[in-house]
């Protein structure tokens, strides 16, 4: 049997929050260069962020040193709204490595537990296939999965959620840095954190 695996991570979870954005789980601890969420230099996100907010794709991250500005990454989410969690708090890593595909959900995150800390959260972002198919694990049987780069309405303990799914910001997903840019920038835009695109 493999070893269970407990999210390392406490869920971010701004008070202001508009936007819970939810991965399937940080990788080994040996990609990390940083304590926080999407610490894998290879990871597209913090870049998506910065192109998205900033025009600059290395707005978050230490260049030469491949690590990210971490406090500048926490201080911008609190500002914007926007929480982060990941929607398996156990899993099994069936390959010892990164991969969704070799990671098996062993119990999917509190949903309700997340969203009563951000009363004022109204929308749901997942990073890839794998979020999504375990958010909806939690919601409601006729919710519709929504489609990469697009969302669906939902409704969740008496709240009214709308649900976007966006493509994966791993590098192993086949889209250009600014193609996934694109697609976030429009779930920020519809969501009102930024005003044009």
């Amino acid at each position: 049997m493999s070893e269970i695996e407990t999210h390392p991570l406490q869920p971010f979870l701004p008070k202001n929050g508009k936007l819970l954005m939810l991965g399937s789980f940080p990788p080994p601890k040996t990609r990390w260069k940083m304590d926080f969420y999407y610490p894998n230099f290879q990871n597209d996100m913090w870049k998506i962020f910065g192109l998205c907010f900033f025009q600059d794709k290395n707005h978050f991250l230490n260049v030469d040193s491949k690590t990210f500005k971490e406090q500048l990454i926490r201080d911008f989410l609190n500002e914007k709204g926007i929480g982060i969690f990941d929607t398996a708090y156990q899993v099994i890593r069936l390959k010892g490595n990164a991969s969704d595909k070799f990671l098996q959900i062993y119990q999917p995150s509190d949903i309700a537990m997340l969203l009563a800390q951000m009363p004022n959260c109204r929308s749901i972002m997942t990073t890839g296939d794998k979020a999504t198919d375990t958010l909806m694990l939690s919601m409601l049987e006729n919710t519709e999965k929504p489609k990469i780069g697009h969302f669906v309405h939902t409704n969740f303990e008496g709240r009214d959620l709308t649900l976007y799914r966006m493509p994966s910001s791993s590098r192993a997903y086949p889209l250009a840095l600014e193609k996934k840019a694109e697609a976030y920038a429009q779930l920020f835009k519809d969501v009102g954190l930024i005003t044009r695109i």
